[in-house]
């Protein structure tokens, strides 16, 4: 049996996909031969094997297309609540896979492409990641939608469909280069234009006053055209929409231009307009006060709303006569999520729309926007939150300017009758920060704006409360909640860990699949030999596929016998790659020093894109990889350590990566990661975490116990008092030797031979201007980091840990995390509902 036919027959197994019927075979081969005539116009004669995933990709989608139009009809009839989650990222990663999954028929598929001599897993390899998004911000996005199908609910998302995603990362003599991610150069087999539903957008202008108020006039219109994504539920026969808009210039000509015979210029000219919805802005965490990013805001919250609105008043709760729509059940009927600031002008659109369009009295416009309206915030770096000039919004958006100042003129007359006389308070709380350049504090509409705000990890809602939002905490302490992220167990267990879901469903059934506490009961053969024996089994063919993977692609051979011990995230200074490295350089030395001495074994795998505009991100980048360089070479040194830094990290890669990791670093600062998901996705699959209490790990440890989790460093309250203290990174330096001699090598140009210098910034950065505290808790890491080794020598014992992670998984699972945000912010129950199948009858 070759290799191929084994993945074929192991797929083929797994029961939760779908049983393989011979009929279902059948008609599928029959789909996909007439896609690949009547879709593509080709014959197996001149089919491309990219021709082939293109038919696999339509065949598949026919098999959604039912459920899809059902789903929405059902919505009409029995018009629920209905909740739209507005994210300017969706990192969704690759559809046909997970599709199959979710419909359960991947069982058809595989034994329909056997049998005509295609190999499934090659096709399934040639579809390009929609990566409309930086990192965790967008891939959370993904998983709500996941989960929203699921659990049942009428969920819409909403967003721009980039024509250039994430960049594509290379690896050009140790260094990030960007190249442009043309994701969509062969067309989207998902997505489905609906250009019957275009709206116009406007810019600029100016605003009048007319008898019947405020008119926004002579302003620029750019039309938004929607791309319908079909979000299948996981085996229900449910499937929401992901609509994403794109940039369509007004169909009128410049008639100036036009008719004085420059009919060339006329046409580039609309181009222009496109540009809005031309390439996602890059940055994680980090706010670029960037004209076009204020209008990919803006335009994607505008069209969001009309097609909300229009939503609304097509329902019989919309019209009561021809001339006026009722807007009082609006907020019983609609549910706005802000995934962070980045659509909070949703806020003083809505307000627009309610006075300007509707006629409705300031005070009832307020009410209905707040009651319908809700926030998440993802990060409590000073640098992230946005702060637009007022000058900016004045000549692009100048009616909105107007409603937030009326906005934040309310608001500090409530702040002033709570707290007389406290102006200190009203300069904190004020939507127009006035030092410096004026601006609007997004953050702060956003809180005023909403009925509910909310953290995505305990600690992180915590230090919302206690100190980036405290005076608003203190006021309105209602508002305030946390929601601990999630992950969807189709992805990050079902589709990428396919063995270790078989070994699962033995013990305990698939239900696990949607309700993953289920997983608890594994830790009742934690201790069972033969149950340890088939997941140490699962972790080494999982690794062994990784490294011939990495053999591939670097042409460095791997000891799979070594601990796999993986950090891939954005590059940033908070996520501390470099204390990482600093272990590394650590570690190299030590074998240096005695090359006879006892040593665990390990390859130390780093991916993540680095902002482009981010020096020393990108240097860190080089760091690595210049390390790696030297300590892959290196005779002395062996199999004991690989360095290898994974390039174009992205959802398909990290796919492969988690399900053979050992070991999960995530060793941000206390205080600065707001969750993580990442961290949930490695205890899902049996990787074991040395962390900080920080973000999502802090309930990490208390699900599955601190004797199951690696924990180092300072806690949020230690950083506090380090900071009140005062830091001196010299101190360290001083007192510990071998974080001495890593940064004096570093320094030293030891890493970098041929220019000595070239890592100088990094040494400065550590000992003279480091926000995160590497040296602080450089020994409480590295002391941690010999305990994994030396627990890693007993298999027994890491395997039970491994169990034990993976068993605590269930409050990880984004289905609970949406089940919550649906009861305590959107007022709706999960239904759990299962819709007919295509071939059943309708139950209406």
């Amino acid at each position: 049996m070759s290799m191929s036919d084994v993945d074929h027959e192991k797929r083929k197994q797994i029961s939760v996909r779908g049983i393989v019927d011979v009929e279902n075979v059948s008609n599928f081969k029959k789909t996909f031969n007439r896609h690949l005539h009547y879709t593509l116009v080709k014959d197996r004669n001149v089919a491309t094997t990219r021709d082939y995933y293109f038919a696999l990709a339509h065949s598949v989608k026919d098999n959604l297309v039912s459920r899809w139009i059902r789903t929405q009809q059902h919505y009409y009839e029995k018009d629920p609540k209905r909740i739209y989650y507005l994210s300017l990222e969706y990192y969704m990663g690759r559809s046909l896979q997970n599709t199959m999954i979710n419909l359960g028929i991947q069982g058809a598929c595989d034994e329909a492409m056997y049998q005509m001599g295609l190999n499934i897993e090659e096709l399934e390899e040639l579809e390009d990641d929609a990566g409309l998004g930086n990192g965790g911000l967008g891939r959370l996005a993904a998983c709500f939608l996941d989960s929203m199908a699921t659990i049942g609910l009428a969920a819409y998302g909403y967003g721009i469909r980039y024509d250039y995603g994430i960049f594509a990362q290379k690896i050009k003599n140790g260094e990030q280069v960007e190249e442009p991610d043309d994701w969509l150069r062969y067309g989207n087999p998902w997505e489905k234009a609906r250009p019957e539903f275009m709206l116009p957008v406007n810019f600029y202008g100016h605003v009048i006053d007319t008898p019947e108020g405020k008119k926004w006039v002579n302003t620029q219109v750019v039309f938004a055209m929607p791309y319908d994504n079909p979000i299948p539920g996981y085996n229900n026969n449910i499937v929401n929409t992901l609509r994403l808009w794109s940039a369509k210039s007004p169909i009128e000509f410049n008639l100036k231009i036009f008719n004085d015979g420059d009919y060339i210029q006329a046409v580039i000219d609309r181009t222009l307009a496109e540009n809005i919805s031309r390439v996602l802005y890059p940055n994680d965490n980090f706010f670029e006060g960037k004209e076009l990013r204020l209008k990919q805001e803006y335009f994607m919250v505008a069209a969001t709303l009309q097609d909300i609105i229009r939503r609304y008043k097509s329902s019989k709760f919309g019209s009561r006569d021809h001339h006026r729509t009722d807007f009082d059940s609006f907020p019983d009927k609609v549910a706005i999520q802000l995934n962070d600031t980045h659509p909070s002008l949703a806020i003083p659109e809505l307000m627009r729309i309610f006075l300007d369009v509707e006629g409705l009295p300031w005070e009832k416009a307020w009410d209905i926007t707040t009651r319908t309206c809700a926030y998440t915030n993802h990060t409590v770096l000073p640098e992230a939150l946005e702060r637009w000039p007022t000058s900016m919004l004045e000549s692009i958006l100048p009616r909105h300017l107007q409603i937030i100042y009326h906005i934040n003129f309310l608001h500090l007359q409530e702040v002033s009758a709570k707290y007389p006389g406290d102006l200190d308070r009203l300069r904190r709380m004020s939507l127009v920060e006035e030092d410096g350049e004026k601006r609007i504090n997004m953050a702060h509409l956003s809180i005023v704006g909403s009925h509910a705000i909310n953290g995505v990890a305990w600690i992180h809602s915590e230090i919302l409360k206690k100190s980036v939002f405290r005076d608003f905490y203190e006021m309105t302490p209602d508002k305030f909640q946390n929601k601990t992220n999630g992950i969807t167990p189709r992805r990050w267990l079902l589709l990428c860990n396919p063995n270790l879901s078989d070994i699962i469903e033995e013990k305990i059934g698939s239900d696990w699949t949607v309700h993953l506490e289920q997983l608890q009961q594994l830790k009742q053969w934690a201790k069972d030999p033969s149950f340890q024996r088939d997941i140490i089994k699962v972790k080494q063919e999982n690794k062994l596929r990784l490294a011939q993977l990495l053999q591939k692609d670097y042409g460095i051979k791997i000891n799979s016998a070594s601990i796999f011990d993986i950090q891939v995230k954005r590059i940033h200074e908070y996520k501390r790659q470099l204390l990482n490295c600093l272990h590394i350089i650590t570690l190299y030395n030590r074998i240096k020093r005695d090359p006879s001495a006892p040593f665990v074994p390990r390859t130390i795998m780093i991916g993540g894109k680095a902002a482009p505009g981010y020096h020393l991100a990108k240097k860190i980048i080089k760091l690595i990889c210049s390390v790696g360089n030297v300590v892959n070479n290196d005779p002395i040194v062996g199999d004991k350590l690989k360095v290898i830094f994974l390039e174009n990290y992205r959802v398909t890669l990290a796919e492969k990566i988690i399900p053979a990791a050992d070991l999960s670093e995530q060793i941000s600062t206390a205080g600065t990661e707001a969750s993580g998901t990442g961290n949930m996705k490695f205890m899902l699959n049996g990787a074991l975490t040395i962390g900080t209490l920080d973000g999502a790990n802090v309930e990490m440890a208390e699900e599955m116990g601190r004797e199951n989790i690696f924990i180092f460093g300072m806690t949020e309250e230690d950083v506090q008092a380090l900071q009140k203290k005062g830091y001196n990174a010299y101190d360290y330096y001083n007192k510990l030797p071998e974080a001495k001699q890593c940064i004096d090598q570093i320094q030293g140009g030891f890493f970098s031979p041929s220019n000595p210098d070239e890592f100088k910034d990094i040494a400065d950065v550590l000992l003279k201007w480091d926000r995160f505290y590497l040296l602080a808790d450089y020994e409480s890491y590295i002391k941690t980091q010999d305990e994994v080794s030396k627990v890693y020598q007993d298999e027994t014992k890491w395997v039970e840990m491994a169990i034990h992670n993976i068993a605590s998984s269930g409050k990880f699972s984004s289905d609970r995390t949406i089940a919550d945000y649906a009861r305590d912010i959107w007022g709706v129950e999960p239904t759990w509902q299962r819709l007919p199948a295509p071939h059943e009858p309708r139950d209406i």
